[in-house]
């Protein structure tokens, strides 16, 4: 599952998505965070988002195996898998908006 969430990272990553760009109140990145004033386009927020989402995914996984050697407490295991339940609904739901957007525009006549 983590492979196909690093393949959607490469293909948004991509120029397909590009000439989208976001102001820097509505961007998530660190950078326009800080109050930098650059723009993002909308494939690197989405592709920052999909590389987080796997990361979390990843941690959830690696906690789970630690405390199946002894090496993570319940809480830990339970805080990581948590959290990374909590980004997965939020990809499906993004996701699903986007799917819808999607279906709207293509019934829109011409």
């Amino acid at each position: 599952m983590i492979e196909s969430v690093k393949s959607i990272n490469s293909l948004l990553s991509g120029n397909a998505a590009t000439g989208v760009e976001m102001g820097s109140s509505s961007s998530v990145s660190a950078a326009a965070a800080q109050g930098t004033g650059t723009q993002m386009s909308f494939a690197q927020v989405m592709g920052d988002m999909a590389g987080e989402m796997a990361n979390t995914l990843k941690l959830g996984e690696t906690k789970s195996f630690e405390a199946i050697q002894g090496k993570a407490s319940t809480r830990e295991v339970v805080d990581a898998v948590m959290n990374a339940e909590q980004t997965l609904q939020t990809a499906i739901a993004i996701r699903d908006k986007v799917v819808t957007a999607y279906l709207e525009v293509a019934r829109m006549q011409i």
